[in-house]
């Protein structure tokens, strides 16, 4: 009787454990699904790069916007939307913003760090009312990013500044392109996020939670917004890293202040795949990416990454 009652006691538990497991076979099952079925947008704004340009519309419409960028260059970009304070256009860019910029560099790049920096004091005041707003993380050659970002009225620049082998930004090379926000609605809405991202200055980046392979809409909200040692705000680039791959080269090489950073080539064994520019605090912006296994990092566009909580390694199985 005793054997009787142990083994109908053990038929149970193995009854119970194959239902509990065939249940979570097939919740995860089902969160396949959802990511198979995530269409990529098609009515997008197209942005080509072959060389040192951006090809795209001159005028858009306010709003909700998706840009589909195309990197069909040798090199590594992003594409960056500075909205412009009233009465400044590229022609002030070039006069009064691009030459600061490369006397500071210069001299960066001559071991003069100090005085270099110190040349940075030469801006123009109203440079302090441009408003970084979005754009594709860094992504790599032969590789397009699609980013949705919202967007006011208002006289916009696009730019990439990613610096040549010789330390001559990409800006100066003819990256940057004027584009006009209209005060028309674009009428679009946000996408729905698979995976939500919250970057932050004080505590890094984090997400919530874990992610798999195939095709994702990541949201990337910024919770606060602050300029870093090297001026720039805080944005979120996704990195696939082979074998190879050197975590710490790739952190030194995400500070462009360095005059090894931001420059052509990246460091061995790291792809960019887009992610989402400096906004300003509260602001969110989307992009999307199909991901195959392999080992990936979340990295922000400044100094230190690692320690500030805004370099984070992942593997997707």
């Amino acid at each position: 009787m005793r054997k009787l009652t142990f083994l109908i006691f053990i038929l149970t538990t193995l009854f119970f454990l194959n239902c509990k497991n065939e249940k979570k076979s097939e919740i995860v099952e089902e969160e396949i699904v959802e990511v198979e079925k995530i269409q990529f947008p098609t009515n997008t704004i197209d942005i080509i790069t072959r060389s040192m340009e951006f090809q795209s519309v001159d005028t858009i419409a306010s709003g909700w916007n998706t840009f589909k960028y195309k990197n069909l260059s040798n090199e590594t970009h992003f594409f960056l939307l500075d909205k412009y304070p009233e009465g400044k256009t590229v022609d002030n860019a070039i006069t009064d913003i691009a030459p600061v910029f490369e006397e500071g560099m210069d001299l960066i790049n001559e071991g003069k760090a100090e005085a270099g920096f110190a040349a940075f004091g030469k801006l123009p005041e109203w440079f302090g009312d441009i408003v970084f707003s979005g754009g594709s993380g860094l992504i790599a050659p032969k590789h397009s990013a699609i980013t949705t970002v919202k967007l006011e009225p208002g006289y916009y620049i696009m730019e990439c500044y990613v610096k040549m082998p010789n330390g001559k930004f990409h800006t100066l090379m003819g990256m940057a392109k004027p584009l006009v926000v209209t005060e028309a609605a674009s009428g679009n809405t946000p996408p729905k996020a698979t995976v939500n991202i919250t970057l932050s200055g004080e505590e890094g980046i984090s997400y919530d939670k874990a992610i798999t392979k195939g095709r994702h809409i990541f949201s990337v909200f910024v919770k606060d917004q602050k300029p870093h040692e090297n001026f720039i705000w805080h944005d979120l680039n996704l990195v696939k890293l082979d074998t190879n791959a050197n975590e710490e080269a790739l952190e030194a090489w995400m500070d462009w202040s360095d005059p090894k950073g931001l420059i052509t080539p990246v460091p061995n064994g790291v792809t960019f795949l887009g992610g989402v520019n400096d906004m300003p605090a509260g602001r969110t912006g989307y992009f999307y990416v199909d991901l195959k296994p392999g080992k990936y990092a979340f990295i922000s566009e400044v100094p230190n990454s690692k320690a500030k909580g805004m370099l984070k390694i992942f593997t997707v199985e």
